[in-house]
C-alpha cells in the first residue's frame, strides 16, 4: 500500500524550508549583527570627530574662504 500523506503538513514543511533558505540568502547578504553595526558607527563617528580635530579652521566657525 501506498504512504498516506498529509497535503496541508507537506505544504507547510515547504513553505518552512522556502523560507528558511530565503532567510539564509538574507543573512548572507545583510550579515552583520546588530552589535557589529552599533560598533562600526561609533568608530566611524570617532574617526570623524579626530579628522575635524586636526582642521586648521573649524567647521562652523564663519570664517569660509572664497
Amino acid at each position: 500500500m501506498a504512504e498516506i500523506v498529509n497535503l496541508r503538513a507537506a505544504r507547510k514543511r515547504r513553505s518552512r524550508a522556502e523560507r528558511e533558505t530565503d532567510a539564509a540568502a538574507n543573512r548572507a547578504r545583510f550579515g552583520q549583527r546588530r552589535a557589529d553595526k552599533d560598533n562600526e558607527a561609533l568608530n566611524s563617528g570617532l574617526a570623524e570627530k579626530r579628522l575635524d580635530a586636526h582642521l586648521r579652521v573649524p567647521a562652523g566657525s564663519g570664517d569660509d574662504e572664497g
